[in-house]
């Protein structure tokens, strides 16, 4: 029986070594398919796949790869197995040999693009395929239980006006919004909400956060102040393949005048696509 055998001790007609790669295929009910291409002769094959991060246990998940067509070693990820929010490394391993990782291959995600959850089950899960900067192969995962999706951002002085949706609760007429400094999040900043059945809407006030500069991070609590807390993210819009926003949804800088100075207020999204406005002072 043929194991994995080492990169370094496989090289490539040129030389340089081979990396296996992995292609991934999303489907609409939120489970990807991984297709191993140049694993070498499957012995106990596994797909597995290591959760970044040193700010919690070690967590793995480990899936079988099986011979598919075309040579290549399928492994499955079905939307029913639970996978922890984060950032997760996809390796392959063979017969127990040494974990691989894998680089990112061809990704079918189209069906992430028109995927709308209906929040039944109390939670939203996405899974993301994508490439690290050192071109190797990690998923993005969500878990949101409940979720806030932001909508459509109207950018205006005096205020940030946000639209979304929630999914898993509906939103009560008690809900309000909530902005938390990130530096102190016992400073907040409460917005009234508008709902109307599943969907909200609510104004940023600038002029409230004008005091402490810094990054505010946005939450909506649907029940009011006895119910949860949701932090507002934007993860199954029709750009749902995006598994980092920073450098894509990009808004414009207010500049409201306030007290002695002049400060800026700008929305973004985190590299975890939430959403958050930060606001500095302008000499």
């Amino acid at each position: 029986m043929t194991t994995l055998v080492p990169a370094a001790e496989r090289p490539d007609g040129d030389g340089r070594e081979r990396t296996p790669r992995a292609h991934c295929i999303a489907d609409s009910a939120g489970g990807l398919t991984f297709d191993v291409r140049d694993p070498g002769t499957p012995g106990d094959a596994h797909l597995v796949l290591l959760r970044r991060g040193s700010g919690h246990p070690a967590e793995e998940v480990r899936l079988p790869l099986t011979p598919a067509s075309g040579g290549s070693l399928r492994a499955a990820l079905p939307s029913g197995v639970a996978l922890t929010e984060g950032r997760w490394d996809v390796h392959a391993q063979v017969a127990g040999g040494r974990l691989r990782r894998l680089a990112p291959g061809a990704h079918d995600l189209r069906s992430l693009l028109d995927r709308v959850p209906s929040g039944a089950l109390g939670h939203v899960a996405v899974r993301i395929p994508y490439a690290t900067k050192n071109g190797n192969l990690s998923v993005r995962s969500w878990w949101r239980a409940p979720h806030a999706e932001a909508g459509e951002l109207l950018v205006a002085d005096p205020g940030l006006t946000v639209s979304g949706r929630m999914y898993g609760t509906v939103p009560t007429t008690a809900a309000h919004a909530e902005l938390a400094l990130r530096a102190d999040p016992s400073v907040l900043v409460r917005a009234g909400v508008t709902v109307r059945q599943r969907d909200f809407v609510f104004t940023v006030p600038y002029a409230e956060l004008m005091s402490r500069p810094g990054l505010w991070d946005l939450w909506l609590c649907p029940d009011g102040a006895d119910g949860p807390r949701v932090r507002i993210a934007r993860i199954i819009d029709r750009a749902a393949d995006i598994a980092d926003r920073r450098a894509v949804h990009g808004y414009p800088a207010v500049r409201p005048a306030a007290g002695r100075g002049v400060f800026e207020a700008r929305a973004l999204y985190t590299q975890d696509n939430d959403l958050s406005v930060r606001v500095t002072a302008v000499r």
